[in-house]
């Protein structure tokens, strides 16, 4: 039933390969860091990650992430768009903004959609 679309994805995907455009996935072994484990066990040095501050594994950020999970449970339904924001980010944009002296701060979960509420409202098809 599949045959034919398999056979066209089976062949661009084997050009994507022969144009060197093909990314394996690579799977950490060890919590992220400066230094990074992958499967095949090499420690390779980790450029990539958005962790630049190094708090991924900060014991105080992992506390608090702990006491936080036992008291709102495991992240929200869906985003603050649709099931809406708990007091907790509330809570700390406000703390972002005295640190900052800004008025408000606002919290997004990805640089993708900082951006896009950044950029989307304040360009058009001209810029």
């Amino acid at each position: 039933m599949y045959g034919a679309l398999q056979k066209d994805l089976t062949e661009r995907l084997a050009q994507i390969r022969a144009d060197g455009l093909y990314k394996d996935e690579r799977v950490i072994t060890t919590p992220q860091g400066s230094l990074i484990a992958v499967k095949s066990g090499k420690e390779v040095i980790n450029f990539c990650a958005n962790n630049y501050l190094g708090l991924a594994n900060n014991d105080a950020i992992r506390e608090a992430a702990k006491k936080a999970l036992d008291t709102w449970g495991y992240g929200l339904s869906s985003v603050r768009f649709i099931c809406g924001t708990q007091a907790l980010h509330k809570e700390l944009e406000q703390a972002v903004s005295r640190f900052l002296g800004t008025d408000d701060t606002i919290l997004f979960s990805s640089c993708f959609d900082a951006n896009g509420a950044v950029f989307e409202p304040l360009m058009d098809a001209d810029c």
